[in-house]
C-alpha cells in the first residue's frame, strides 16, 4: 500500500481558511492527510475518498481555531454547511455532518453512513493514538503514512489544549467525545 500524496479539494479548502488555522496549518494538514490515508485503507478502497469523506476531513477540527475551542464540532460542523451551502451540494450535508460529529465516538458508530462514518472514526483514532492502536493496519504502512506527513506539532498542540480545557472545565475535560 502507497499513501495518497495529493488531496486537492481538501487542501482548496484548508488554504480559505490559512490564517484562522496559523501557525498550525501544517500540522493539521497532515493530520488530515493522514487520516484521509488511514480511511482509504481501513476501506480497501483505491484512489481518492468520496467528496463527502475529503470535504469532513477538512472541518473536522477546524473549529479549534475559528472558534478557539475544545468543543470544536457544533462549530466545524457549521463551517462545513456553509460550505456545502456555497458550493451548492445540500445532498452532502447529512453525511458531512455525521462524519464530523461521530468522529470521536469512543464505540463503533452504527447509524445513516455507517460505511463512511465509521472508517473516518477509526482512522482519526489511528491517527489520534500515534498508530497505537491499528484496527488491522499494518504498522508498516502507519509508518509510511507518518514519514510522508510528520506530525509538525499537531499532537503537543491537542496536548496543550487538553489541558488548558481541563484547567477550564475539570468536569468537562474533553467535550469532543461522544458516547
Amino acid at each position: 500500500m502507497k499513501p495518497i500524496l495529493d488531496f486537492p479539494l481538501t487542501d482548496k479548502i484548508l488554504t480559505s481558511f490559512a490564517l484562522a488555522i496559523g501557525a498550525d496549518l501544517q500540522g493539521y494538514r497532515n493530520h488530515i492527510y493522514r487520516v484521509l490515508n488511514f480511511h482509504t485503507a481501513l476501506n480497501g478502497a483505491e484512489g481518492l475518498p468520496s467528496e463527502a469523506v475529503q470535504i469532513a476531513a477538512a472541518f473536522h477540527d477546524l473549529g479549534i481555531w475559528t472558534d478557539d475551542t475544545l468543543d470544536y464540532l457544533p462549530p466545524s460542523i457549521a463551517l462545513a454547511t456553509e460550505y456545502l451551502d456555497s458550493q451548492q451540494r445540500p445532498e452532502l450535508k447529512d453525511e458531512v455532518s455525521a462524519l464530523i460529529l461521530e468522529h470521536h465516538k469512543l464505540r463503533r458508530y452504527r447509524g445513516a453512513y455507517t460505511n463512511s462514518v465509521e472508517p473516518f472514526r477509526q482512522a482519526d483514532l489511528v491517527d489520534v493514538s500515534l498508530g497505537l492502536v491499528r484496527f488491522g493496519l499494518p504498522r508498516p504502512f502507519i509508518k509510511t503514512v507518518q514519514s510522508a506527513f510528520p506530525d509538525h506539532g499537531f499532537h503537543s498542540m491537542l496536548m496543550r489544549l487538553s489541558a488548558k480545557q481541563f484547567i477550564r472545565s475539570p468536569l468537562r475535560p474533553l467535550p469532543m467525545f461522544r458516547w
